[in-house]
């Protein structure tokens, strides 16, 4: 089947909820076990089943069944949010003296991550150009290194490595390799199929879809599944049975939602590409992408976020355009039904890269609404800064 089919049908089994399409939602945290044997065995695989609220629930248990079989991993594990999924993810291999390897472009709190509790527990991050060659990573490969962490791409700049390149060689040196493939989800990046162990996905975005949940989920392969399962569960995350069920909801329409935002984005790419007040657009889908060939290669379409690099003006510019615009709210995240714009500095958040534009940037993503009235609404803004 079609992965857009497979949307609809994975992870459901009415049979098991008396026939009901969805699964209800569970607010439970004591489960009552009819025997001392009955909770014997279940102590000694606390999970697998029903065992205590903060291990499952079954509208849980089908939201990470769902997720798993869009990007064939083995299993997946639910959190409170995209970073507490990133943080479970490398806790799980984290170790005193250890030594991480971490794309330059990462998500911001990632790096704060890395630089803040990982450094105080003994572990080394070393940021490299995301767009480095495989022979040139190896030689950073310590006997300490234990996992590469990438971002495909990178949600600020959008540059892409070669995540199979990559891969391989960290997998002849028994590295782990983790990405964050949020902006493209399984439908449009199967990151196990291109070499990646553990896959995460911060489910607040696409995959609710409607910017009303905190969500993460981790898609494993079985030789890193219960570790990851086992550094969520003890730091004693676990999302809300509401937030799961709209992680749920939202899965079934995405295979409609993203070849949407797609669209709309590309649509609004193209006509920023032509402004006299743009420098530069960062949209790997676009010819003019430095690394649109790794893009072409790898992933089955774009999403709805990129960004442009504005030609050299002012704050009071800026805030000319942006204050006044009807149809881009300006907040986090990203990902919902509706379009957001927001200016941000990535040299701010770079050790191994220079950024190296003098303009502002301005990150977007292209919601649900019509693609003109939202050029309309950009082009108002060029308007006012121009003036």
């Amino acid at each position: 089947m079609k992965r857009a089919t497979r949307l609809v049908h994975a992870g459901r089994d009415p049979a098991a909820q008396q026939g009901m399409v969805n699964p209800p939602v569970y607010h439970a945290s004591t489960v009552i076990f009819e025997s001392l044997d009955a909770l014997e065995k279940a102590s000694k695989n606390p999970f697998e089943g029903m065992y205590y609220g903060r291990n499952g629930t079954p509208v849980q248990f089908a939201f990470e069944s769902a997720v798993a079989e869009m990007e064939g991993a083995f299993g997946a594990v639910t959190t409170c949010s995209g970073l507490a999924a990133i943080t479970a993810a490398l806790m799980s291999v984290a170790e005193q003296g250890a030594h991480f390897l971490v794309t330059d472009n990462v998500y911001g709190p990632t790096r704060k991550l890395c630089d803040g509790l990982l450094r105080r527990l003994g572990v080394t991050t070393e940021y490299f150009d995301p767009t480095l060659s495989a022979d040139a990573l190896e030689e950073r490969i310590t006997p300490a290194t234990r996992v590469l962490f990438l971002e495909a791409p990178g949600s600020l700049t959008f540059e892409i490595s070669d995540v199979p390149a990559l891969a391989e060689m960290a997998h002849r040196h028994d590295v782990t390799v983790m990405a964050d493939n949020t902006w493209a989800t399984p439908l449009y990046f199967n990151a196990l199929e291109h070499g990646v162990d553990v896959s995460i996905h911060a489910a607040t975005k696409y995959l609710v879809g409607h910017a009303d949940a905190m969500l993460g989920v981790i898609n494993c392969n079985e030789a890193h599944y219960m570790a990851v399962r086992k550094s969520a569960a003890g730091m004693g995350y676990c999302a809300g049975p509401d937030d799961i069920y709209l992680g749920l909801r939202g899965l079934r329409t995405l295979g409609q939602r993203l070849p949407t935002h797609e669209t709309t984005a590309l649509a609004l790419a193209d006509w920023l590409a032509a402004q006299p007040e743009i420098a530069r657009v960062l949209h790997p889908a676009r010819a003019d992408h430095p690394q649109h060939d790794l893009f072409v290669r790898d992933f089955a379409g774009s999403s709805g976020l990129f960004a442009v690099v504005l030609k050299p003006v002012g704050r009071g510019g800026l805030a000319a355009m942006l204050d006044k615009l009807e149809l881009f709210g300006m907040g986090f995240s990203w990902g919902g039904y509706e379009s957001l714009i927001l200016a941000v500095d990535p040299s701010r958040s770079r050790t191994a890269t220079d950024w190296g534009e003098d303009g502002p940037t301005l990150r977007i993503h292209a919601g649900l609404e019509d693609p003109q009235d939202l050029i309309d609404d950009l082009a108002a803004g060029l308007k006012r800064l121009h003036r």
